[in-house]
């Protein structure tokens, strides 16, 4: 009996679909932090202040969804912030003189800061301290977008101008360049040992091989589909081997993220210009136990209301 009713659920556990979130972070217009349903319902949202209270900062170009279920992000062109589920800002740096587009929270605690203009990639301990400094080449690269640490703790880097993604290893010292000639906004190491691009102004995605080998490359328009690709930004690799790209300033007509499986075919499209306008450069797709966690949060945040 007991095996009847394992193969009898088995069909209902092997194409059951994992429960999934989405953080956004959007300005240019909205100046919205958000986490939503995979259908765009907003289950938390936090009104950012937008140009006229920072400063004049228009572009959230980074979003971090933490361990302990806070969200790394920022606000002003040089503050970097830690906000709560209840809505309270519990860590916060100034890069004072700097324009910042990148940060990431590390295992050990401490926060990595690329600053632009300044040109240095720092990490900070819990107290804000520079416990690491690694400065960058002053000729067009010190202007980042997106910055990330590789698992062998080197840094993959994108600057506009010179239109290049840069691998530094830990020191500062480029150990592999691809030049997209765009002013490229993301990039990230795939399992497989490529690095998947976002070209941001070449409207395309492109992935590379270690040698410089194009893989395969999407340019302006999803085959299949009339999906155009505008300001490509944001990228995120899935368990599943799934690729999710960002489509900033698309208008809208276009959805703003969008899902493609190993085939390249469209899975999945974020599509909620009402909430996130033509600014959303950022987002992150949280995983089964990331979303278990803001539910159980959220729950216990209204209980305590």
């Amino acid at each position: 009996m007991k095996l009847f009713a394992a193969l009898l659920l088995a069909p209902l556990t092997l194409f059951a679909k994992e429960d999934r979130l989405i953080l956004v972070g959007a300005s240019y217009g909205k100046n919205i932090l958000a986490i939503c349903e995979t259908d765009g319902t907003v289950v938390w949202q936090y009104k950012t202040g937008g140009p006229k209270a920072s400063n004049n900062h228009t572009g959230h170009h980074d979003v971090q969804f933490l361990e302990n279920g806070n969200i790394l992000f920022h606000d002003s062109w040089s503050v970097t912030s830690e906000i709560t589920p209840k809505k309270e800002i519990v860590w916060k740096h100034d890069s004072k003189g700097a324009n910042v587009h990148a940060f990431q929270r590390l295992a050990d605690g401490n926060t990595m800061i690329a600053e632009s203009g300044i040109g240095r990639i720092v990490h900070l301990d819990k107290g804000g301290k520079v416990v690491k400094e690694v400065p960058l080449p002053k000729d067009g690269r010190h202007q980042t977008r997106m910055l990330e640490i590789l698992p062998n703790g080197h840094y993959l880097s994108c600057a506009e101008n010179p239109g290049v993604v840069t691998e530094y290893d830990a020191t500062g010292k480029i150990v592999w360049e691809y030049p997209t000639n765009t002013r490229v906004f993301g990039a990230i190491r795939l399992k497989n040992g490529n690095t998947l691009i976002a070209t941001g102004s070449g409207n395309s995605i492109l992935e590379v091989s270690p040698g410089k080998k194009v893989v395969w490359e999407m340019a302006k328009k999803i085959p299949g589909t009339d999906i155009e690709l505008a300001w490509t930004t944001d990228l995120q690799e899935l368990p599943n081997g799934n690729l999710v790209i960002g489509n900033c300033h698309a208008g809208d007509k276009n959805p703003q993220i969008v899902e493609l499986d190993k085939d390249r075919k469209v899975v999945w499209t974020f599509d909620e210009y009402e909430l996130v306008g033509n600014g959303l450069a950022c987002w992150e797709i949280l995983n089964t136990k990331q979303t278990a966690l803001v539910r159980s949060l959220l729950k216990k945040t209204s209980l305590e209301k």
